[in-house]
């Protein structure tokens, strides 16, 4: 009689395999399924150089990858394939599998993990098959080896496929969870381009998580009537929030009245905000309204706030009490609908610490606060921001500038603009003016960014320096028109992948941050 239970050679590529889909079984029993760690396995068993689990959007037709081994994380975050491009996107689309013997070869084969074309001499092989759930094809698993018997790749995309019917029900959940947070951000990005569409962003210019709160603020206080305290250094834009305010509320078609409070003399800001009667003072010859009477039923905007003196915030503070005024030389209250909005770059609380401005009226006017950040803490609007000002230069210069060098886009970011958006406007205009050939350089910039950018960027004078500059300028505009690919920009400039690499390694030049988010041709 047989001995049924005779041990086994558990060096037979049999039984490691049923092993390992025992393993996978026990696994995928978990509630929640890990499939890097099946993915890890199975390149393991079949001693892949890499793997590779893809799922497709079907939202928005895109293929996404949800799972590697062997392969950075960094240089698969921001792959994206579309439906039927490369292998990847042939396989989900015609769930057929797909052997390529040598990646090198094949046109098909776009390589946008940077996978090494060869291991020792050996020429690379790639095979794709598909994932399905309910005869449908959700994704794919793939993996990379060096080529040596076509059996061996039969045998493993058999497993491959057995391994991505085990894992489809888990696929097809991380699947339904993309697509759910897509459609979320999706429709986010919709309220927020409606928010901002409200708030007239042809005037105020952000993507910055910081404008977006103060979009989000703005949309909240402009359909009441409530006092707006707007606060933030000078150059920031407080004006055109206080624009965006007036203009979104219910008084959009009664006055606005704009005063700046720091501009008007002492003994005449009384005059000009509450009116005057006739020989009220030496010169006033005739009754005259004030900007308060002339706002009665609109806005009124009090910037430079913290200018006032102490002896005219006594009069506002009965203002926004009882919202009413008396002119100077007359004793009769008069009634006035008006909404104020308030502006100050000034440390109000300090002001109170010294004496120089009254408690009672900081809390009066205090109603709504909103905060305008400055422009260092919003540096990545600076790219927007400088867009928008080319764009209204160029209609009031007569220019026709397209572009912006990377280089000088750096140097704006690096810099600290202590005057704000106004300062960059300024800079941007200048840079306009000077630039002669439709692009503005570094050298177009203002002196200040020049000090103020690294010293890999600064003039020193020399010829050296100056072709090293222009040459990593060069350099880096290859980048960006190969999306960061370092061999397509070698080829573009007619050098070799080494001397490509040196060059990047002298400049620290790090060719990742010009990749796009959504790669549309293979690299």
């Amino acid at each position: 009689m047989p001995d049924f239970f005779e041990p086994v050679d558990e060096n037979c590529y049999g039984v490691k395999e049923l092993n390992l889909l025992l393993e996978f079984s026990d696994l995928l029993s978990n509630k929640e399924i890990d499939l890097n760690r099946v993915i890890g396995l199975l390149g393991q068993h079949i001693m892949a150089e890499r793997m590779i689990l893809t799922i497709l959007n079907r939202e928005s037709a895109r293929i996404f990858i949800e799972g590697t081994y062997g392969i950075p994380e960094s240089e698969t975050a921001e792959v994206i394939y579309k439906l039927g491009e490369g292998v990847v996107g042939s396989v989900i689309k015609t769930g057929e599998t797909v052997f390529i013997p040598s990646i090198a070869d094949s046109k098909l084969f776009l390589n946008r993990t940077h996978s090494p074309t060869s291991v020792d001499g050996v020429a690379v092989s790639f095979v794709c098959v598909p994932i399905r759930y309910k005869d449908e094809v959700i994704g794919t698993l793939s993996f990379h080896k060096a080529y040596r018997r076509l059996q061996a790749y039969a045998e493993h995309a058999r497993l491959l496929k057995i391994v991505g019917s085990m894992i489809g029900r888990a696929v097809r959940r991380k699947q339904e969870y993309a697509e759910e947070m897509e459609q979320l951000r999706s429709e986010n990005s919709q309220l927020r381009g409606q928010l901002k569409e409200r708030i007239k962003p042809d005037y105020i210019k952000g993507n910055s998580g910081k404008m977006n709160e103060v979009f989000a603020l703005i949309d909240s206080v402009a359909s009441t009537d409530a006092t707006v305290l707007i606060r933030g250094e000078s150059g920031v834009g407080k004006e055109l929030i206080a624009d965006a305010i007036h203009y979104n509320s219910t008084r959009k078609a009664m006055p606005f009245i704009k005063v700046n409070c720091a501009a008007l003399p002492e003994n005449l800001i009384e005059s000009e905000l509450f009116g005057h009667e006739k020989g009220a003072f030496t010169g006033a010859s005739n009754v005259r309204i004030g900007r308060f009477e002339a706002a009665d039923g609109g806005t009124i905007f009090l910037d430079e706030f913290g200018e006032i003196p102490l002896s005219t915030q006594v009069k506002l503070l009965r203002v926004l009490q009882q919202r009413e005024i008396e002119r100077v030389g007359s004793t009769k209250p008069i009634l006035v609908n008006v909404r104020i909005i308030c502006a100050t770059n000034r440390n109000l609380e300090k002001l109170i610490a010294s004496g120089e401005f009254r408690e009672d009226l900081y809390y009066r006017i205090n109603v709504f606060p909103l905060y305008v950040p400055s422009l260092r803490e919003r540096i990545n609007d600076i790219p927007v921001l400088t867009d928008f000002f080319i764009d209204k230069f160029n209609k009031r210069h007569g220019k026709n500038i397209k572009r912006i060098t990377s280089m000088a886009i750096d140097m704006l970011m690096v810099y600290h603009w202590p005057g704000n958006i106004r300062e960059l406007e300024n800079c941007v205009e200048r840079a306009c003016i000077l630039c002669n050939d439709g692009v503005i350089r570094a050298h177009n910039l203002p002196p200040t960014l020049q000090t103020a950018a690294s010293s890999k960027t600064g003039e020193t004078g020399t010829l050296e320096m100056i072709l090293e500059k222009h040459e990593k300028q060069i350099i880096i505009d290859a980048l960006v028109s190969t999306k960061g690919n370092m061999v397509k920009a070698a080829t573009l400039l007619g050098i070799t992948e080494r001397m490509m690499g040196i060059r990047i390694k002298k400049y620290d030049i790090d060719p990742k941050r010009f990749k796009t988010k959504h790669i549309e041709e293979g690299g």
